[in-house]
């Protein structure tokens, strides 16, 4: 157990910050959601007009920054990629259209789980079945391919551009399009949000804290050191919310949920399968990216493109249940998947 403390500290500190940050004015069940912060973020800037969620989120800056500077620390800042960029953008993509067909990443799922949100367990569900879909791939000689050493400059580009888009909304907020009502206007103080993206970030990237690594980890190799933290996270939550009153398990009247099983399932088992064959959950990228990863930038913006996307296009659910067009998008994400999967299974060194 004595190796696995830093990943559970990890868990547990992400499970701490997401209950302060909602008693602060985070959503409910929504204190720290990467899907839900890159698709706010989005809005702010502007990439889609869907007025109740925008919002710049201190708490990505934080991420990002927190492993840039834990990692140039001990000397783990790496500037790399080339590894299938395109093919990455898209798999971004798709995972956010699994996110907001479901409403949450898999950190709020974990989130929803521990507020009593038993949609949530059906998500949940969803995403162990999707990892063992990317599983069966990598089992089959899936890759994207090796990265490359890259210059230090184009490893700092990505922490480099959040950080002026942050500081813009410091000093020109007329620039940023900023929520009046719905989840987008809620929002803790920004310097907690940032201080409790710092902390994740940092503790992130020492102890390679992943929920769908951990999953993939237990599946491929029965080596459950990374599924400790996701463990810890979920008691931490469960326990916050007993104690503090606002644990309700239901299906229904869940904040910013539906209750649609069968696309909770495929949702997230969309985000469970795309997670696989980036090498790593939305939290996970967007630490890579922080330590000089272009290629998680490159899979930030698919993601952030996906979300912008999704709303300008009507495929994200809301309370009210998932669209027609989310329906859609969801099956062809599936579909599109699975291409990528078969079309990166190497065999003898070459692709099949």
């Amino acid at each position: 157990m004595k190796k696995n403390m830093m990943v559970i500290i990890t868990g547990a500190v992400i499970g701490l910050v997401a209950l302060i940050l909602v008693a602060l004015g985070n959503p409910a069940n929504m204190g720290f959601c990467i899907a839900c912060f890159l698709r706010d973020s989005a809005g702010s800037c502007s990439l889609h007009s869907a007025a109740a969620v925008q919002y710049f989120r201190p708490e990505i800056v934080g991420i990002v920054l927190g492993s840039l500077v834990i990692s140039l620390c001990f000397g783990e800042f790496r500037a790399r990629g080339g590894s299938s960029p395109v093919t990455r953008l898209i798999l971004g993509f798709c995972v956010m259209v699994g996110a907001l067909m479901f409403l949450g990443c898999p950190l709020r799922m974990l989130l929803r789980v521990g507020g009593g949100d038993l949609n949530a367990v059906v998500g949940l569900v969803g995403f162990i079945a999707g990892i063992g879909v990317g599983v069966l791939a990598l089992n089959s000689g899936f890759s994207l391919r090796r990265s490359y050493a890259q210059s230090k400059s184009e490893g700092a580009a990505f922490p480099a551009l959040v950080s002026i888009l942050f500081i813009l909304t410091l000093c020109v907020p007329a620039l940023f399009l900023f929520s009046e009502s719905g989840p987008g206007s809620q929002h803790a103080p920004i310097l907690a949000s940032l201080a409790g993206g710092l902390a994740v970030g940092a503790l992130a990237q020492r102890s390679r804290f992943c929920m769908a690594g951990g999953l993939r980890d237990t599946m491929l190799f029965r080596d459950m050191h990374l599924l400790w933290g996701s463990i810890a996270l979920l008691v931490v939550v469960l326990a916050g919310n007993f104690i503090l009153g606002k644990f309700k398990l239901s299906f229904a009247e869940q904040p910013v949920a539906h209750t649609d099983g069968l696309w909770n399932f495929l949702g997230m088992a969309t985000v469970g399968w795309g997670s696989v064959l980036l090498g790593g959950c939305p939290l996970r990228q967007l630490v890579m990216a922080g330590e000089g990863d272009s290629d998680a930038a490159v899979t930030i913006t698919g993601m952030v493109l996906g979300a912008a996307l999704c709303h300008n296009w009507g495929l994200a659910s809301s309370g009210n249940g998932p669209t027609a067009n989310g329906q859609i998008a969801v099956v062809v994400c599936l579909a599109i998947l699975l291409v990528i999967s078969l079309c990166n299974i190497l065999k003898g060194g070459k692709k099949a």
